[in-house]
């Protein structure tokens, strides 16, 4: 079958096994590989646009998993059972109409993506990295290396996660919100970068302004960190807080709202 025939073929059918999309000359596999037969591929977008699908040496893929066009599996990573990988965006969120475009997504080598995890087009997961069971991660989420990502996490659009970071389960992290290095994130965290709560008004657009949490921070479970507000390096923020202002470098702070009670020794 010609590239050509084959890409028509795939357009056709949206849902693809394995072997069919090796047919399609849309698979590049590496030796070692193992893809459990029920996985599915999906290599055309909702636009019709086809992108290969590439799983290098020793990756897993289980059964029921859904693998998107444009997805890049590196070396032993392992995507379990239940799983969306590269899914495209569509419909309307944050300001915009998303049109369904297929895209770029890499699943680092070493990397786990846990059963029932959904991970959109363009995001980018580090080496080693671990997505928790049913943690949704939107378009455009970067995750550095040796980072562990707990379950039920939602993490929105355009955030940026560093390497050796923690964030621990049924926490939100708002879009574009940024997470350096060694950072740890408590359970159930919420984040807001939206202080007037506005929603499709064409005479007042929303000021999207996301927190940022500085290198080494920690941030105990139950807080709320609200828009624009940024916790300092190596700064503890005691559990159950709210935070309104800006939390100095090694400042410990708590309550509702969080005040600094002192200095990280």
């Amino acid at each position: 079958m010609t590239h050509s025939a084959a890409t028509t073929s795939v357009l056709a059918v949206e849902e693809l096994t394995a072997a069919e999309l090796e047919r399609a000359d849309l698979l590049i596999a590496d030796s070692g590989v193992r893809i459990s037969r029920f996985a599915v591929f999906v290599p055309a977008d909702a636009l019709g646009a086809p992108r290969p699908i590439t799983i290098r040496a020793r990756a897993v893929v289980g059964p029921f998993a859904v693998i998107h066009g444009g997805t890049i599996l590196g070396e032993e990573a392992r995507i379990e059972e239940h799983s969306v990988v590269g899914k495209p965006e569509f419909g309307y969120a944050v300001g915009r109409l998303y049109p369904g475009a297929g895209g770029e997504t890499v699943i680092n080598a070493g990397a786990v993506i846990r059963s029932g995890a959904v991970l959109y087009a363009e995001v980018h997961i580090g080496v080693n990295t671990v997505v928790g069971h049913h943690t949704l991660l939107r378009t455009g989420v970067r995750v550095g290396t040796d980072t562990q990502l707990g379950h039920h996490l939602t993490v929105e659009r355009a955030t940026q996660i560093g390497r050796d970071v923690r964030c621990s389960p049924g926490s939100h992290i708002t879009s574009s919100t940024l997470v350096a290095d060694g950072v740890f994130l408590g359970a159930g965290i919420r984040t807001i970068n939206d202080k007037t709560l506005t929603w499709r008004d064409p005479h007042h657009p929303s000021r999207l302004v996301a927190p940022r949490f500085d290198t080494g921070a920690k941030v105990g479970t139950g807080t709320t960190v609200l828009a624009g507000v940024t916790i300092g390096e190596q700064a503890l923020v005691g559990a159950g807080s709210l935070v309104t202002h800006d939390i100095p470098p090694r400042a410990l702070a708590y309550g509702h709202p969080a005040r600094v009670h002192g200095e990280i020794q």
